[in-house]
């Protein structure tokens, strides 16, 4: 038997925020409105607000600019080189940027892996919560999103990059 989906959403500056949980409400994903790849909610799904009074209090001071580093529980499926681009992306201080090249030297992958450090990124199950809009191009270009570039530039002008 599979472990049942808790879900809510959460209003915010980037749109209505759709999380899902499990049931000892840690995290599994954070998706945005249009995301590529986003989650939506399925038939079986158990609506469940007060599992997510946390994640909610912590993303408003965020928004706010009163948070700089989410203490939230997560899990999150993906292969082992995924996991390790993910855990790459967590170490991501609040206001800084790094590239897809840093990423894969930083995972000790081949500079020939930034695509596939690229997809990685791009399937990162929680946005805002895991920093993948701290990823910017080598040239210092914005590049890929999957909330949206407009998403990107909003999150990074909040953290004082842009």
């Amino acid at each position: 038997m599979t472990t049942p989906t808790h879900w809510t959403t959460v209003a915010g500056p980037l749109g209505e925020l759709l999380l899902t949980a499990d049931p000892s409400g840690t995290l599994t994903s954070l998706s945005v409105p249009g995301q590529k790849g986003g989650r939506t909610v399925q038939d079986g799904w158990l609506h469940d607000p007060g599992l997510f009074r946390e994640a909610e209090e912590q993303l408003a001071a965020y928004f706010a600019g009163e948070l700089k580093e989410f203490r939230l529980p997560s899990r999150t499926e993906g292969t082992a080189f995924r996991q390790r681009v993910w855990a790459a992306l967590d170490s991501l201080p609040y206001g800084a940027t790094t590239t897809y090249g840093e990423i894969a030297a930083r995972i000790g992958a081949p500079r020939a892996a930034v695509r596939a450090v690229g997809g990685a990124i791009g399937a990162n199950p929680l946005l805002i919560l895991r920093p993948c809009h701290r990823v910017i191009g080598a040239d210092g270009a914005l590049t890929g999103y999957a909330g949206g570039l407009d998403r990107k530039v909003q999150l990074l002008t909040l953290e004082g990059v842009l």
